[in-house]
């Protein structure tokens, strides 16, 4: 098995665990606190393997997201791009940093992705969310150095020959 299709192979897993892990019914006082896994698996696959996630890819991923959570169609799409446009326009910079100080840029690029989708729910008049609505964020800076950990031994390992 080539290294490619090694590492498509181990992105659809984590791209089907995260879309999982997202339509996972939780209790109504937990589920603020629930990561925005999709988002947490893309950023790690735009900075570690280049050219695995493109704007074109990420877009499709958002429509699926769109798709399963009933939410308005390209919203999650828009919210994708912009990250993975982020991602891959300061990959040099963010890569440089071990995975507890990347924590801090994957918190701004959450908060930033939280500002798209509060603008976008804005045109559509619902309601601005309580302060509930930032701490989602918050767990996923928590979780990002053990899911960078995961995901780079998933990807890195699947490679490794057996002894």
């Amino acid at each position: 098995m080539t290294r490619r299709s090694s590492n498509r192979r181990t992105l659809s897993l984590a791209l089907m665990a995260a879309m999982l892990l997202t339509v996972l019914p939780l209790p109504e006082s937990i589920d603020v606190l629930r990561p925005y896994w999709v988002a947490l698996v893309v950023i790690y696959w735009a900075l570690e393997v280049q050219g695995a996630i493109t704007l074109g890819t990420a877009f499709l991923i958002g429509l699926v997201l769109d798709l399963l959570t009933g939410s308005l169609m390209g919203m999650h799409a828009l919210s994708l791009v912009v990250l993975v446009y982020l991602v891959e326009r300061f990959r040099a910079r963010i890569r440089f940093f071990p995975p507890w100080q990347q924590a801090a840029t994957v918190l701004a690029l959450l908060v930033n992705d939280r500002i798209i989708l509060l603008w976008i729910g804005s045109l559509l008049g619902e309601p601005v969310p309580t302060w509930h609505y930032w701490l989602a964020p918050m767990a996923a800076t928590a979780i990002w150095p053990w899911l960078f950990i995961l995901l780079d031994h998933a990807r890195i390992g699947r490679r490794q020959p057996l002894a």
